[in-house]
């Protein structure tokens, strides 16, 4: 194994190839025409500091440029700037559907969990037929307390935390079988 220089990533190309890069020669890659416009020092310092997130913060020597320029485009767009990378041109955005649990388990009343349940899957069917590409569950800590009626998080509370979890993984998987889409609760 060859060890990489500090200020490299090795970036995975849409082919599978992993090319060991800077990030200041990835940078002038993804960004083209852009990164002439903006500061060279600018975009140098933004180029560094995606960089280190990836090596210190995450723990990756190898990323996607896919991944590398959308962290860079949020960098500059963070410091007020305009920017579209050459990797991210004509990818069409995921279609994303929320839903938050805290609102079911209080729309569930007193019927508690046997009503909840019940909720969820209809909650799950009705967002699948968005056809989304990714499920987006949230408030699940609130919820599972306020099911079991916990002040603290308790042994039941992570019960019932894995239950829901399970639950919305196999009505996924039975509901939405042979198709894409990506499931999120947190």
């Amino acid at each position: 194994m060859i060890l990489l220089r500090h200020d490299c990533l090795a970036f995975k190309t849409n082919s599978g190839e992993s090319i060991p890069c800077t990030a200041q020669q990835m940078t002038v890659e993804l960004l083209g025409e852009a990164a002439s416009v903006i500061d060279e020092d600018l975009v140098k310092n933004a180029a560094e500091a995606v960089l280190h997130y990836f090596k210190s913060e995450l723990g990756r020597t190898t990323v996607t440029t896919a991944e590398f320029s959308q962290a860079l485009e949020q960098v500059l767009r963070g410091l007020g700037f305009e920017v579209q990378s050459n990797a991210t041109l004509n990818v069409p955005t995921p279609r994303v559907m929320e839903s938050d649990l805290r609102l079911l388990a209080f729309e569930s009343g007193k019927g508690f969990e046997l009503v909840f349940f019940g909720k969820l899957r209809d909650e799950l069917r009705q967002k699948l037929s968005g056809s989304p590409q990714l499920l987006r569950f949230s408030g699940l800590r609130g919820c599972v307390k306020q099911l079991v009626g916990a002040k603290r998080w308790c042994a039941r509370c992570q019960e019932l935390n894995d239950q829901i979890v399970h639950y919305l993984r196999s009505c996924l998987s039975s509901e939405h079988a042979g198709k894409s889409c990506s499931l999120i609760v947190f």
